[in-house]
């Protein structure tokens, strides 16, 4: 179970967002408990498949969940409805992987960025202009470009609209679901300094979504690691990075180059195999099937998660005896 802290401005526990595909559940998000204090930023990593997106999308009730609770600054989005619901999508917005399938290629940029303030009744027509105008400019975007369409802009400029389009309602809580992935690495960087920038001078708070642990290291203050549908491991960022514990989170640290010499001659491989399907997971521990130091119990039982004193969480039966498993 997530630890509820004063400061936490979003708080999930035990989350689980299951699809009917045919006669079989695929069991997407399957047990996910977090917290998020106001300012953080938590990258949430693992390869793809293993719920990420689902997640980002279903704590903003974007997809509905199964069993579990959402608790957003002590609001429930899936117990509000009419103007209360409304009020909680001005107060979050999501950043998507792909900016060209997710502006529309129909509608000017003016028209895009000022969709949110019609919707929700805010200002009148030079307001927007006005809006759209300062938002573009604090993204990176002249101004002179807000009559444009999106397929006159670059694959950075769209992304740098889509996130201005998350910023016309002044959110507190922004889900970036692999935001920079479909970006050459230049270009990535750009962005990735932009959202930090953002973040320092609107008091954002983030949930990073990324299969890319370098980027997730870089922008992160926890890292929290999933594997088909579940979280294998969270911590601080430094703590996770020095002293990973989880075969899994060490296997995704092997596969990536990193500047930290202590990574280095570990005799870690790079995790092998493809992720199972989440229609029909193997028995006990998920990474059993690809892990080198699975035993007959990791094959057998799940793992509880263990909550280690200096915040690191883990579920792995290799770990179980280092803290308290969690209810």
């Amino acid at each position: 179970m997530a630890e509820r802290t004063n400061d936490a401005i979003l708080t999930v526990e035990d989350l689980k967002t299951y699809f009917t595909v045919g006669d079989s559940v695929v069991k997407a998000v399957d047990g996910v408990s977090f917290t998020i204090k106001k300012g953080e930023i938590l990258g949430v990593v693992g390869e793809s498949g293993c719920g990420k997106s689902t997640l980002g999308r279903t704590v903003l009730r974007l997809e509905n969940k199964a069993e579990g609770t959402v608790r957003f600054d002590d609001i429930d989005p899936f117990a509000i409805s009419g103007a209360e619901l409304k009020s909680f999508r001005r107060r979050t917005a999501m950043v998507f992987q792909d900016p060209s399938a997710s502006l529309n290629p129909r509608k000017r940029v003016d028209q895009l960025l000022s969709q949110a303030l019609r919707v929700h009744g805010i200002g009148d027509r030079e307001e927007w202009k006005r809006k759209v105008s300062a938002i573009l400019s604090e993204t990176g975007i002249s101004p002179e470009y807000r009559n444009r369409y999106p397929h006159q802009f670059s694959g950075g400029q769209k992304q740098r609209i889509g996130v201005a389009r998350s910023l016309m309602l002044d959110p507190e809580l922004i889900v970036l679901d692999e935001a920079v992935s479909a970006l050459d690495v230049s270009i990535q960087a750009q962005i990735i300094n932009l959202l930090l920038d953002l973040k320092e001078k609107r008091d954002l708070t983030y949930l990073f979504i990324s299969h890319d642990l370098s980027v997730v290291e870089f922008v992160s203050d926890r890292i929290m690691v999933m594997y088909l549908g579940r979280v294998v491991e969270e911590a601080p960022k430094r703590t996770i990075m020095d002293k990973p514990l989880h075969p899994y989170t060490q296997a995704l640290m092997a596969a990536f180059p990193s500047t930290n010499l202590s990574h280095r001659g570990s005799g870690v491989k790079a995790v092998e195999g493809d992720v199972p399907s989440p229609i029909n997971p193997p028995p006990g521990c998920h990474f059993a099937p690809r892990c080198p130091f699975a035993t007959a119990k990791c094959h057998a039982q799940y793992p509880p998660m263990v909550q280690r004193d200096d915040g690191h969480r883990v579920a792995c039966w290799l770990h179980t005896e280092e803290g308290t498993g969690e209810s």
